[in-house]
């Protein structure tokens, strides 16, 4: 923290009482804050770990139609759960989900584990979502640390280690540990802390005039909101080209689902090629073996698409190349094909890349 004498310190007793205070005039009204249900407070935080609420919110609403409880989504078929997070990305956490989902049902009752530590140990639930379902659902006094409260500590009181440094996690956690000792409520102090770094202390523009730590902020009274938190570059984003080809036949297209540990793993998508720089036209790419026939068999019937799609760490420039097959060459699927009707397709799980290609072509 800032060491700076002439600096009007908040006073960390004083800390949570004004932000639940704050919390009760300003909140959202979401679903997942009106129960006590772990299962649907570890649905929404893991549906919102990368996502907006705006976007979030639909997800969540038709999870819960879907599989309303810990048990129905344990039953799902994997496909179908993969379906319904499409457009979510980060499909590792939907699988995840689903395993989890199953060994709550199978193992354990359809019980969550009520304390931190043991909800630690469930797959796909680390020490942000852990401490959530035991703050929400239970009531354990247990804070939560995730980039909006990394923001508001941050700025708050004056911390400029790297948050994405061991040393400086351990900084904030210590001091979150501190502060949630103040709180009333240790449930409606998380849900606090994070509303009011989703609103209020946002990463652009933080609402600083309306704000009621104004007088005692470090960040405001130095003029280091936008510095605060501190936080190490991004590694550069890896390029990928994807050249897909798309053949058709007697209104059926040909899928494949990906296996390998890779992008959109058990996601569908269609005979593909990789290449390490851009191609102009699918002649430079020295086609070979069945997929070669196919394309010297089959008659193009677009000109190419190029789509691209920025991941995480990612940025895939998928171009599309599409083909209407012949019967004498569509009865020998390579490279793991199968032919899907159009309401096969819509039904299989897709990486949001496909779906936005395939968008008013199903129907054509």
């Amino acid at each position: 923290m800032s060491s700076q004498s002439d600096l009007n310190l908040p006073e960390e007793s004083n800390f949570a009482p004004t932000l639940e205070r704050w919390y009760e005039h300003h909140k959202r009204n979401l679903p997942w804050r009106h129960t006590r249900d772990p299962y649907r407070i570890w649905l929404s935080e893991v549906i919102l770990q990368q996502t907006r609420v705006a976007q979030g919110l639909p997800y969540y609403e038709r999870f819960v139609e879907a599989y309303p409880t810990v048990t129905d989504m344990a039953r799902a078929d994997e496909r179908d759960l993969l379906r319904l997070w499409q457009g979510l990305g980060y499909y590792s956490r939907a699988r995840n989900l689903h395993q989890t989902a199953r060994l709550i049902a199978n193992e354990l009752d359809g019980k969550f584990p009520r304390s931190y530590n043991s909800l630690l140990k469930l797959k796909g639930i680390g020490t942000y979502t852990a401490a959530a379902i035991a703050s929400f659902a239970f009531g354990e006094r247990v804070p939560v640390v995730d980039g909006n409260v990394y923001r508001v500590l941050a700025r708050v009181f004056g911390i400029a280690e790297d948050i994405t440094t061991t040393t400086a996690k351990k900084t904030f956690a210590a001091l979150a540990v501190q502060l949630i000792n103040y709180a009333i409520d240790p449930a409606t102090y998380n849900q606090a802390i994070m509303e009011f770094g989703a609103i209020q202390c946002t990463p652009v523009s933080p609402d600083c005039m309306l704000c009621p730590f104004q007088q005692s902020c470090v960040a405001y009274q130095t003029g280091r909101q936008q510095s605060l938190p501190v936080k190490a570059k991004k590694a550069p984003v890896r390029e990928r080209f994807f050249h897909y080809f798309v053949f058709q036949n007697n209104g059926r297209l040909a899928l494949r689902e990906r296996t390998s540990r890779d992008v959109w793993q058990n996601l569908y998508d269609f005979a593909l090629l990789e290449t390490d720089e851009p191609k102009t036209t699918f002649r430079e790419l020295g086609l070979a073996g069945p997929l070669e026939n196919w394309v010297l068999r089959g008659h193009q019937t677009a000109a190419p698409m190029v789509i691209t799609q920025l991941l995480s760490h990612q940025r895939i420039r998928a171009t599309f190349y599409a083909f209407d097959l012949p019967d004498s060459v569509a009865g020998s699927l390579p490279d793991g094909l199968a032919w899907y009707l159009p309401d096969e397709v819509r039904a299989l799980p897709k990486p949001l890349l496909i779906v936005n290609y395939l968008e008013g072509r199903l129907d054509k």
